[in-house]
Order: C-alpha cells, then sequence, then structure tokens
C-alpha cells in the first residue's frame, strides 16, 4: 500500500518512502568509500615501508607498535586502539579481502544513507567490533576493517528488511538475500579459521543492525538531520557505556595481563605500577596479589613481596604455593625462623608437600639444626627422588655432621640427575676427608672442567 501511494505521489501515512539506491546520483555516492578505502591502503604502504613484513605475517610486536587493538594495553588507558585497529591489517591478503568488500557494501550503503551517516555508521560499528574483540579475547591481538565492513552489512540488512523503497519489495529481496549471504557466509568461515576475530564481526554486526534498523523506522529521510544524530548518538553512547563496563569488570584482568608482559620483558616499575592497579580496582584477587609479590621479589623488595603473599594467604588459607612463596620471601631476608613456621603451615594442610618439606629443611639448615633439616631433606627425596638439588643439599648436610659416607652417596646420585661443578667440588671436599686422594683430584678436575664450560 505504501508503494502505491508513493506511485500516486502522495506521502506515506506510516513514513516517506525512500528512493532506490541507484536512481539516486551515483557521481559522489562513493566519496566517503573512497576515502575509508584509501586510508587502509595509506596506512598499509606506510607499515610496508617501514619495514614491516606486510606481504607475508607482520609480527605482533610491529601491529602493536602501530595501533593494534590488544586488551591489555587498550584498557590500560590507550583506548584510541579501538579506532587505530580498524585500519590497520594483518598482511597482503587480509587487507585486498577487506577493501574488496568495502568497495562493495560501501558504494550500496552510502547510496542508502548518504555520505555522513554513513560515515558515522562505519566508525561506531567498528568502534564496537574493536570492544567486542577486547571483552571476548582480550589478550589476542586484533586488526582489520572486517568489524566495521559487518557494521554496515548489518546496517543494510536493517534497512532493506524494515525500510520502505520506491520499488515492490521484491526488487529489494535479492539485495537484501546477497548481504545476507556475505555476512553468514564470513561469520561461518570466522568460526572454522582459528586467527579470526569473530567477536568483532558479531560486535560490528550487532551495531549496524540496531544504527540500521533505528534509521529505517525513524528516520529514513537524509534531511532528518536532527532525528539522525541522536539515533547515531544513541550508538557513540553504547559504546561509551561498554568501555565504561569494560573499566570496571575487566580492567583488573587486563591490568594483570599487561603487568606480566612488561614484568616478563624487564620492565618491573612498570610491571607493579600495572599490578598495583589490578589490586586497587580488585583488592580480593588472590592471583593479582600474588603477581605483584613476584614483581616486588624480582625488585628485591622482599618486605613489600611478604605484605602481598600474607594478603593471598588471607584470601585463600589453603593456598600451598602461596605458603611455599612466602617462606621463600623470608627465607631471602634471612628471617629463618619465620620462614619454619610458614613451612610448617603449609606442611599442616598438605604433609606430603615435597616444596614444603625442602623449604623447612632449608629453614632449618640455615639455624644450623642440621640433624632435623637433614631428616627433612631425606622426606624430599622419599616424595620425589627427581627434586631439583635434594642430594646435593643432603650431601652438604651430612658433610656438616661429618658423615661422609653417606656424604659421597648422595652426592654420587646427584651426579646422576647431572653434571654441576659445585657437586664436584663438595664432592672432592668429602674424599679429601676421607683421605681418598686420588678420587678428589679427579671430581675435582671434573669440577674445573664443568666451570670452564659454562
Amino acid at each position: 500500500m505504501q508503494h502505491e501511494a508513493a506511485q500516486r505521489g502522495e506521502d506515506s501515512p506510516i513514513q516517506r518512502v525512500e528512493t532506490a539506491p541507484w536512481m539516486r546520483l551515483q557521481s559522489s555516492s562513493m566519496a566517503v568509500t573512497q576515502a575509508i578505502f584509501g586510508i587502509n591502503v595509506a596506512v598499509f604502504v606506510a607499515m610496508t615501508l617501514a619495514g614491516v613484513s606486510m606481504l607475508g605475517n607482520p609480527s605482533g610486536q610491529d601491529l602493536v607498535h602501530w595501533g593494534a587493538n590488544y586488551g591489555p594495553l587498550t584498557v590500560s588507558g590507550q583506548w584510541w586502539r579501538l579506532l587505530t585497529s580498524v585500519f590497520i591489517h594483518g598482511g597482503l591478503l587480509h587487507i585486498a579481502f577487506n577493501m574488496w568488500c568495502l568497495w562493495d557494501l560501501g558504494r550500496l550503503a552510502e547510496s542508502v544513507y548518504g555520505h555522513w551517516t554513513f560515515a558515522a555508521v562505519y566508525l561506531i560499528s567498528g568502534l564496537s567490533a574493536s570492544l567486542a574483540s577486547v571483552v571476548w579475547n582480550p589478550v589476542v591481538l586484533s586488526v582489520g576493517a572486517s568489524g566495521a565492513i559487518f557494521g554496515i552489512a548489518g546496517a543494510l540488512i536493517a534497512s532493506f528488511y524494515l525500510g520502505e523503497f520506491s520499488l515492490p519489495r521484491a526488487a529489494m529481496t535479492g539485495m537484501l538475500r546477497s548481504v545476507v549471504l556475505f555476512v553468514g557466509y564470513n561469520l561461518f568461515f570466522g568460526a572454522v579459521i582459528a586467527r579470526t576475530d569473530n567477536a568483532a564481526h558479531i560486535g560490528g554486526l550487532v551495531m549496524g543492525l540496531l544504527l540500521g534498523a533505528l534509521i529505517a523506522k525513524v528516520a529514513p529521510q537524509h534531511d532528518a538531520v536532527g532525528r539522525r544524530i541522536a539515533i547515531l548518538l544513541v550508538g557513540a553512547l553504547l559504546v561509551v557505556g561498554g568501555v565504561m563496563w569494560l573499566q570496571r569488570s575487566r580492567a583488573y584482568l587486563l591490568h594483570g595481563q599487561n603487568g606480566m608482559l612488561l614484568l616478563q620483558t624487564g620492565k618491573t616499575d612498570e610491571a607493579i605500577a600495572e599490578l598495583q592497579n589490578t589490586v586497587r580496582l580488585r583488592p580480593n584477587f588472590a592471583a593479582g596479589h600474588a603477581a605483584l609479590a613476584r614483581a616486588y621479589i624480582t625488585k628485591h623488595d622482599y618486605e613489600s613481596a611478604a605484605a602481598e603473599m600474607q594478603r593471598v594467604i588471607a584470601l585463600n588459607p589453603r593456598s600451598e604455593d602461596a605458603y611455599y612463596r612466602l617462606g621463600l620471601i623470608y627465607l631471602q631476608q634471612n628471617l629463618a625462623p619465620k620462614a619454619q613456621d610458614v613451612f610448617a603451615q603449609l606442611l599442616k594442610i598438605n604433609p606430603n608437600n615435597a616444596d614444603g618439606h625442602a623449604g623447612l629443611a632449608d629453614a632449618l639448615s640455615n639455624q644450623h639444626r642440621d640433624v632435623e633439616a637433614l631428616e627433612e631433606y631425606k622426606r624430599v627425596a622419599a616424595l620425589d627422588s627427581s627434586y631439583q638439588g635434594v642430594y646435593y643439599n643432603m650431601g652438604v648436610t651430612e658433610a656438616r655432621l661429618k658423615l661422609y659416607d653417606d656424604a659421597i652417596a648422595a652426592l654420587s646420585k646427584q651426579r646422576e640427575v647431572g653434571d654441576d661443578p659445585d657437586n664436584e667440588s663438595l664432592l672432592a671436599s668429602v674424599y679429601d676427608a676421607k683421605g681418598m686422594t686420588s678420587e678428589a683430584d679427579a671430581a675435582r678436575q671434573k669440577a674445573e672442567q664443568l666451570q670452564a664450560s659454562h
């Protein structure tokens, strides 16, 4: 009925009928599409000229340098990555496929919506896609225009399905079917291909569907500027709301991930700042306190490390790893009695914890309680005969107690685990104490050879 009314030159009582896209002036209808196309190609060329391997697979470090979307960095304050990542691609095939899709869909969408509306839908959909990628894959690099392209595809689907054009519905069905097939095909292969960021595709698609539906029902006329601005503001506010939600609900995890990444690259002070953000945002996040303790240990700030590990234990009183690490921190501070108490608490939780017995043995040894320490080392060997350094420590303790035969047996077992210059040096000393000169000389010579090779 609306179509027939339009043919008679009458306005529809529900909404105005839109002109078919291909009946509008085409001379400048692709101006924005061409501009977006040009920006993507220019960025690709600039990256290539800068030495980035764009004909193959660029490294993650290069992509991050140029503005890729990476959750730990994005949520740490580099929110601009939500936009810059939309104009970066991961190689020649990536940009070629995306630009092909942009050219076809962009030309059609720009003729339907007009220049500035199309540009806004594209950018808001791209931001929505990047945001969805961070939410779903917080520690995976994301680049490419495909999320924004899915946004304009979604807007076209909503427009063709809900809008009223000056042609019968049958004339629009073919175009609607083509766009729907494009979306379905790419979502399917996105699910099959591991490297494809389908979260970004879905995020852009949903935003495009929403904006396209609102425009088709509320502001189909190109001169309804105020209504269109209001609709686009709704989309922008949804993105801002998503950013705020992410900041509140996931930021602590991403700060933590970024902190661990910085710690691995030797940026200890920056790592500590990020991990402090983690525990500030989520004070009850035990793993965040544990990571911060490890960062303090790297900086040799054992007092702060002990305080963080104590918080971990307060949050999770049965964490065997936390007790063990706190005991090691006390040993680093030469607080052997405190370490002994912590390892004893660990063994109350799990009497068969080899780390706990090893730590207790070290604490006792540091207090020169060698007989008790030796018993603990023996328990470690009984629980795990391959425990690192256990036979060497047994040999050291037995040598102190002048149990030379036992020390030789323990150090010989340590030899079976692997050659070590310290083990050979100690074995030479024990042989000397026993008066076994030739064996001592052989062990000492082997220790020198091992030391030289290291």
